[in-house]
């Protein structure tokens, strides 16, 4: 027999309740106040309640964090190291932009406010880029790009997974409290960025590629990174950790690819449940087919989601969503740092988790 159809009583039943605003409250106050509201306000609401159920547990649960858009552009790159620092998250799928943006102001380098309205052929004849209304500095871009490169010529000559390479920058950026690479390295938690080629690092490893093969060096006596080593080392994590959630900032590669560490693990180890919990925040819609838009319910007919999973999705641009999810569960939590997962690595093997 079928579940019982809800009565008109029960469909009646529960009232919203009008954001009272009159009184002093905190962030965490406000947003416990969206849960009893309606629209994207309540998904943000769910969102922040997955946060704390995924990260009130500590060691049982891996948090895996992904990452795409204009996230240091738009001001998030401190919020996000603090969230490492808080070891809120344990591992970390990202576009290259995001930690090349992140490498580049370690090196004291900014972001400037701009106008979207810009004449951008004038800006193109000074050297300055825009992401809509930010502008970043062409010439200290193109030294970072080089200053990159020069981490390259200065490594021994192998295989290299991302999460490794990522590790070297993020030893580089170790002294700067607001880094993402530096608050990585300093924690312990591995990024990969599966994409890695397809961004400003990717053309500053070009610029030490062509150096090297202008130089003579032969390939095998070279850098490279292989991101099939990626899949390995990420498969492993997921199937040695008792349970995930995943938290998707933005889609793209960085959603896929948390998603398909589920695939991948039950491909190589067998018997892998997907995440148990999952949120994500995102402006994408999933009637156009694209996987940045598709629901993370979609995501269950994979196995990529738990069929008995938490999960929920707030269509709100990330600079406005991510402050207010991020503030609510850390004082929620009075600031301390959670005791995550330690990751013990003997070259591509994870030794213990």
């Amino acid at each position: 027999m079928g579940s019982r159809k809800p009565s008109r009583a029960d469909l009646l039943k529960t009232p919203i309740r009008m954001l009272d605003l009159s009184h002093k409250m905190s962030i965490r106050e406000l947003v416990e106040g969206f849960s009893r509201t309606s629209f994207q306000a309540r998904r943000l609401s769910q969102c922040v309640d997955i946060f704390r159920r995924m990260t009130d547990l500590d060691r049982s649960h891996t948090v895996l964090l992904g990452m795409s858009g204009a996230l240091v552009a738009a001001g998030l790159r401190k919020l996000i190291g603090d969230l490492i620092k808080l070891r809120l998250v344990d591992v970390i799928a990202t576009t290259g932009a995001v930690v090349y943006q992140d490498f580049y102001q370690t090196m004291g380098y900014k972001h400037y406010r701009g106008d979207p309205n810009s004449d951008d052929v004038l800006l193109h004849s000074y050297m300055i880029d825009r992401i809509y209304d930010t502008y970043v500095d062409e010439d200290k871009f193109r030294e970072t790009d080089v200053s990159i490169g020069r981490i390259m010529d200065t490594l021994e000559p192998r295989k290299y997974s991302t999460r490794e390479f990522l590790s070297v920058l993020g030893e580089k950026c170790q002294h700067d409290e607001d880094s993402i690479l530096g608050n990585a390295f300093r924690q312990g938690v591995p990024i990969y960025c599966p994409a890695i080629s397809d961004s400003s690092i990717g053309i500053g490893l070009s610029t030490a590629y062509k150096r090297q093969r202008g130089s003579g060096t032969s390939m095998e006596n070279m850098f490279h990174l292989d991101t099939i080593r990626d899949n390995y080392e990420i498969a492993q994590i997921v199937h040695m950790s008792p349970s995930t959630g995943a938290i998707y900032l933005g889609g793209g590669v960085p959603k896929n690819y948390i998603n398909d560490a589920i695939v991948m693990a039950d491909m190589l180890f067998g018997g892998q449940d997907g995440h148990e919990y999952a949120f994500q925040i995102t402006m994408d819609r999933p009637e156009w087919g694209g996987l940045s838009g598709s629901t993370l319910g979609e995501a269950q007919s994979w196995g990529k989601i738990e069929a008995e999973a938490t999960h929920a999705m707030a269509h709100v641009e990330l600079s406005v969503a991510l402050p207010l999810i991020a503030a609510a569960v850390m004082e929620g939590r009075n600031w301390k740092p959670r005791v995550g997962p330690v990751f013990k690595w003997e070259e591509d093997r994870l030794v213990s988790l």
